[in-house]
């Protein structure tokens, strides 16, 4: 991987009018700019995904991806949200105490709403692209490639 990457990144569908408003979310709030938002539609997306083994074109969750000394730490589904909760500040850090409910039961409800996500919330005819003030803070493409 290279050097660049950075330590805390939030790979997100960004044709998903729900991964859309997820990843608003979290830029409004996340005061400390630890999160660093990638659309798996990118460049960037792709490379990662493709260097995690993960499916190029089928995106059922929103990966968050912690990088440090040991490598890249994945986490998936009701994981990936509930760590990237705990990041942000009060109230919403305490979302992340639902983490007592038993991983099957969470990441049911949120298989649930994700494969039903564009019927619910609808589905953009184009990926977002981040504003001239959030470009900082989305990952686009690697300056390399990586293997």
């Amino acid at each position: 991987m290279p050097q660049e990457i950075p330590d805390h990144i939030i790979l997100f569908d960004s044709l998903c009018n729900l991964c859309n408003g997820w990843s608003r979310f979290v830029l409004e709030r996340d005061e400390r700019a630890l999160f660093t938002l990638c659309r798996v539609q990118s460049a960037a997306g792709q490379e990662l995904l493709e260097h995690l083994g993960l499916p190029l074109d089928t995106f059922e969750t929103v990966i968050y991806l912690r990088t440090g000394p040991a490598g890249i730490q994945q986490y998936h589904r009701s994981d990936a949200a509930l760590r990237i909760f705990a990041q942000l500040p009060m109230p919403w850090r305490l979302l992340a105490l639902t983490r007592i409910i038993p991983r099957f039961l969470r990441d049911w409800i949120y298989d649930l709403i994700a494969r039903n996500r564009y019927r619910l919330f609808g589905r953009g005819a184009s990926c977002r692209l981040p504003s001239a003030t959030e470009r900082h803070r989305f990952l686009e493409q690697f300056p390399h490639e990586f293997n």
